[in-house]
């Protein structure tokens, strides 16, 4: 994905993200793909998973 395309994806934060430095990764969703970035580096490396694959990472990481 170019950094055009990118800029015109609606990024945001986790809720649970607070203001005290920026370590946080940022997650726009398409409806192919859900992108992920560094939020310090917003024009940096990307990645992109699958919808599916996406959700099978958050199911097991807020197993408890």
């Amino acid at each position: 994905m170019s950094t055009e395309d990118s800029a015109r994806l609606a990024w945001f934060k986790s809720s649970y993200s607070g203001n005290e430095g920026g370590a946080c990764v940022e997650v726009a969703t398409t409806p192919d793909a859900v992108h992920v970035r560094d939020s310090k580096d917003p024009v940096g490396p990307q990645l992109a998973f699958a919808q599916q694959t996406w959700a099978t990472f958050v199911a097991f990481a807020t197993q408890p």
